[in-house]
């Protein structure tokens, strides 16, 4: 059996087009949801043309702080105990093989989970790193830790085939044309466009718990308000920093439209609609360097290669980095670059052959 474990925004959008080829070509799969973001998750599989979990873990709210993340984590880790238990109880008695996604809590506990019940481990998104233990925290310290659990290893790039045998990774590697971020892009079916405002969002453990960094990246969303419209797109953890640091008033007076998570095929019209974008989010670089969008990276470095070079910058939190990024962001624009490959087609004759 195939078992499909996620509970992310981000793993829902990456994973979709590997479950819905797996449900065209009736290929029988579990569906496992973390719990991680329960609501959210919901929304996404409506709107994403995923079915329902065989198995939904953790409550019925998403986890938005930090003592929320424990409680959800510890519930899970308790069910490690017995492995019998985890096989019945969250993986239906069967064995085969578990898909997992990226560097998320729900990763982790889900490889771990898999282990113990006795699955193989798939790691899609494997080989990505930024060589740095605690940055960025903890997704840093997951990939390290999933990527050595894993027997197949499902890479969407050359640096990451080159990271993994750098670690002298064991399992197999399984090279992909590209990241299943392409797939999902192209099911969106955007068409280019101007005359949006420019988006930006921060949602990263290290930037939203320390106050320089959520201080700085507001005192930039305001230069930039004083030349064109923006819009901040927000994730809860978000607004709750933003209050934390009375910035909500001053943004607003800006002219600055704080607004809600939209669905995916709206925020990537979004993207592709924005004049430049300023984010830390490691998707939405992968989504706007696809889409040719100038973007400002708000991190010190990134674990992905995606644009860096061409219409990526990082920004190294540097105020005179991001303001030569403002000022010639138009330089950077690029044609999208949607290549007509099927990462998700390698990925399900891979797991076939596993299984």
């Amino acid at each position: 059996m195939i078992h499909v474990f996620i509970g992310t925004k981000a793993q829902y959008i990456k994973t979709a087009p590997l479950l819905r080829l797996m449900d065209e070509r009736a290929v029988p799969y579990r569906l496992i949801d973390s719990g991680q973001h329960a609501l959210l998750a919901k929304e996404l599989r409506a709107e994403l043309g995923v079915r329902e979990p065989d198995h939904l873990m953790g409550g019925d709210r998403d986890v938005t702080s930090i003592p929320q993340a424990l409680r959800w984590a510890f519930g899970l880790a308790t069910k490690l105990v017995r492995g019998g238990r985890i096989r019945r109880e969250v993986f239906g008695g069967e064995g085969g093989v578990c898909v997992v996604h990226g560097d998320t809590p729900s990763t982790l506990l889900s490889a771990l989970m898999a282990r113990r019940a006795g699955l193989e481990v798939a790691h899609l998104e494997a080989g990505l790193r930024s060589w740095r233990a605690l940055h960025p925290f903890p997704e840093e310290l997951i990939r390290i830790v999933v990527m050595r659990l894993a027997g197949t290893l499902f890479t969407p790039s050359a640096a990451s085939v080159a990271n993994l045998g750098r670690m002298r990774i064991k399992g197999k590697v399984v090279p992909l044309d590209a990241n299943t971020s392409v797939e999902a892009v192209r099911h969106v079916r955007v068409k280019p466009g101007r005359g949006g405002p420019a988006i930006v969002t921060m949602h990263r453990v290290e930037n939203l718990h320390r106050a320089s960094r959520v201080d700085g990246f507001v005192e930039l969303v305001l230069r930039l308000a004083a030349r064109m419209p923006v819009r901040f797109v927000m994730h809860e953890p978000t607004k709750t920093a933003l209050a934390k640091g009375a910035h909500i008033d001053g943004l607003e007076e800006a002219g600055v439209a704080l607004v809600s998570l939209a669905p995916h095929g709206e925020f990537v019209a979004m993207l592709a609609a924005a004049p430049l974008v300023i984010t830390d989010g490691g998707s939405i670089q992968e989504e706007c360097a696809l889409l040719g969008v100038p973007t400002l990276l708000w991190r010190d470095r990134s674990e992905r290669p995606d644009g860096i070079g061409a219409n990526v910058v990082v920004a190294r939190y540097d105020e005179e980095t991001a303001d030569r990024f403002i000022a010639d962001h138009s330089s950077l624009r690029r044609d999208p670059d949607l290549p007509a490959v099927s990462p998700s087609e390698q990925i399900l004759a891979e797991l076939l052959s596993v299984e």
